[in-house]
């Protein structure tokens, strides 16, 4: 699978950790999941208790710094990575490459001309991190015993995300390893930054976001820490709020729908490489077509050598010629 990256993965933080006992992280979890459990706050409270959700949410960083895993370097440094594992694993990788777009961020960058309608990228399902292969994967038994993530495809992707992030032997790895490793999500914001919002139509979204998000995280360590179907996951000694905010914070920036297998139904799925297209408006230009079993993305226009390559955000289902937006 291309060449063997130098780039080690290493520890977040410097020094030694925070001498923390399971029974001190136990108790912080359990006030955190009981705080996020209680009833909406009164009307006017609700900063009130995002700061106590807060507070508590860093007392419980503060012992698990040092803990997350992260990948040195840039993000530059897996791009080459990446576009060898896409190509070895089916996908279409002639004519564009990863590039930096300044304020644009990262996209995909035309290394020859392409015409308007070129189908010019597919991948093939088996790339795709998708709800049915977390359930084929080490997390298979625990999704099987939990109605949380069987209701939430989202919070299973996220969940998905992390237990491969955390095996060194992972099939996606190369695709895991060129994500960001901070997004500018509300999860990502400061207190003083969130303070600023209030009285604004934004703040209730945010506030409530934070707040679901870490009762998600303390109810998925309690359960990673006792139920017997977590024994084998990869997070067992290694599970952090960081950990869980970036998977999330990734989900929600790049999921997608496309049908299962049998075309049956709908499901959610990270899409590697084609969600490293920036988006604009315009017809839907991607499709996800049953027949070959991959999602396929055609030009929105023409694009000359060295341009960037923009496409639409969502995915249609291409099935007998017709085409269905999902």
């Amino acid at each position: 699978m291309g060449k063997k990256s130098r780039v080690k993965i290493q520890k977040s933080g410097s020094g030694a950790a925070p001498v923390v006992t399971p029974k001190e992280m136990t108790n912080l979890i359990a006030e955190l999941l009981q705080k996020c459990s209680s009833a909406a706050p009164s009307a006017g409270k609700e900063w009130e208790e995002y700061t106590q959700i807060r507070g508590l949410v860093e007392k419980i960083r503060k012992k698990q710094k040092g803990m997350s895993i992260l990948f040195e370097g840039s993000r530059d440094d897996y791009f080459p990575d990446l576009m060898s594992w896409a190509q070895e694993s089916g996908a279409s990788c002639d004519g564009f490459t990863v590039a930096n777009f300044g304020t644009e961020g990262y996209g995909l960058r035309a290394t020859r001309d392409i015409k308007a309608e070129e189908l010019f990228l597919w991948i093939p399902r088996k790339m795709l991190m998708t709800v049915e292969s977390a359930q084929n994967s080490v997390m298979g038994p625990l999704y099987c015993q939990d109605r949380i993530l069987q209701a939430m495809g989202n919070v299973t992707l996220a969940f998905h995300l992390l237990c491969e992030r955390a095996n060194s032997d992972s099939f996606w790895l190369p695709y895991i390893r060129s994500l960001p490793q901070e997004y500018d999500t509300p999860l990502f914001y400061q207190q003083d930054e969130v303070q600023l919002l209030l009285g604004t139509q934004a703040v209730q979204d945010v506030l409530s976001q934070y707040k679901n998000t870490a009762r998600q995280y303390a109810y998925f360590y309690k359960l990673v820490q006792t139920h017997p179907a977590a024994s084998k996951l990869p997070l067992k000694d290694s599970f952090t709020f960081d950990d869980y905010r970036w998977a999330v914070s990734s989900v929600m920036t790049r999921q997608n729908q496309i049908p299962t297998e049998d075309g049956g139904r709908i499901t959610l799925a990270l899409i590697p490489l084609w969600d490293m297209c920036n988006h604009t408006n315009g017809l839907i230009t991607t499709g996800y077509n049953l027949e070959d079993d991959r999602c396929e993305c055609v030009a929105l226009q023409d694009y000359k050598e060295n341009e960037q390559v923009s496409t639409l955000q969502h995915v249609r289902l291409i099935e007998h010629g017709c085409n269905h937006e999902l």
